[in-house]
């Protein structure tokens, strides 16, 4: 059984590309799976920018764009490698450790980015360094490693139009 959930933002929503407001042009069902194995659909609003037309997709924290189950599962995974509850079979688990090892590096610089952009603080030294730890020390140095970590370095990037998406796709040339 699927639960079905309407998802809506409060308030004016910026273009993550240029800024501008946003028109609501219509819904998508997005689907994901929760701690329990439960499949959950979300109703999200499909967004256009008045200024450059792009469209986007309105999602709710607890999700991860391209990703097929919340954002407290993989969070969950990624952290406790060995000692987790989610529902979700080797080869999905061994595809998000090779996904957090793969984009490391350019979420560490994404974040470096926006903190230069928004005057935020000290940019901790030798985060691109190889020897400077682990994948998921090197994010715990800009995002903290409490609780909330993956959220909290998800929504910048995204919010900025910097998430790249890592499905599959045939280039026509």
């Amino acid at each position: 059984m699927k639960l079905g959930f309407l998802i809506r933002g409060a308030g004016r929503i910026p273009s993550p590309c240029c800024g501008k407001d946003m028109l609501v042009i219509g819904t998508k069902d997005r689907k994901a799976v929760d701690h329990s194995g439960q499949m959950k659909v979300y109703n999200i609003r499909r967004l256009r920018c008045i200024n450059c037309r792009a469209i986007h997709h309105e999602l709710p924290d607890f999700l991860v764009p391209y990703k097929r189950y919340e954002l407290g599962c993989i969070e969950s995974v990624l952290t406790n490698p060995t000692n987790h509850t989610v529902p979700a079979d080797d080869s999905t688990l061994s595809r998000w450790h090779s996904w957090l090892q793969e984009f490391v590096d350019y979420w560490v610089g994404c974040l470096i980015s926006i903190m230069i952009r928004t005057n935020q603080g000290n940019i901790p030294p030798d985060l691109t360094s190889e020897v400077s730890g682990t994948a998921l020390q090197r994010i715990g140095r800009l995002a903290g490693d409490a609780s909330g970590w993956l959220a909290r370095i998800v929504r910048p990037i995204v919010n900025i139009n910097l998430w790249v998406h890592t499905r599959s796709a045939f280039i026509v040339q």
